[in-house]
This record gives C-alpha cells, structure tokens and sequence, in this order.
C-alpha cells in the first residue's frame, strides 16, 4: 500500500503536494530502493502553535469581555 493510495487523488498529484510540503520544512523523504519515505518533521509547527497561542488568549479575553458585557446589559 502507498501513500497515494489513502487519498482520493492521483499518485501525481499527491507528489506534488508532498514536494510543497517538503519544500516549506514541514516533511523531509529518504530513498530507500525505488521507493521516497516520507517522515513529518514536527518543529516547525510548533512555531506555528506557539504564534497562534497568542492570538487564541488575546481573542479569549476580548470575547470573555464582551460576555461580560452583555451580561450585565451594558
């Protein structure tokens, strides 16, 4: 079984995603005979969770804000 086979999409196209992927850091490929193993490369996506935390408690405390201040019918 290949990678290719667990989307709906061709082999071709699934290559082409893996070389964007690969392309920004996100998944690094190894030949091993015919074949390209592909292994996720997870650091930097925790750069990407760290710079969406911020945002997610800026948003948390302006909504629990406006809770507030609906609540008490201001």
């Amino acid at each position: 079984m290949t990678l290719s086979d667990q989307f709906s999409m061709s082999r071709a196209a699934v290559s082409k995603h893996l070389r964007v992927l690969e392309g920004a850091g996100l998944v690094e490929q190894r030949k091993q005979g015919r074949e390209r193993r592909y292994r996720l490369r997870p650091e930097p996506l925790i750069e990407v969770k760290k710079w969406i935390s911020f945002y997610e408690d800026f948003w948390d405390k302006k909504v629990d804000k406006l809770k507030e201040m609906v609540d008490s019918g201001k």
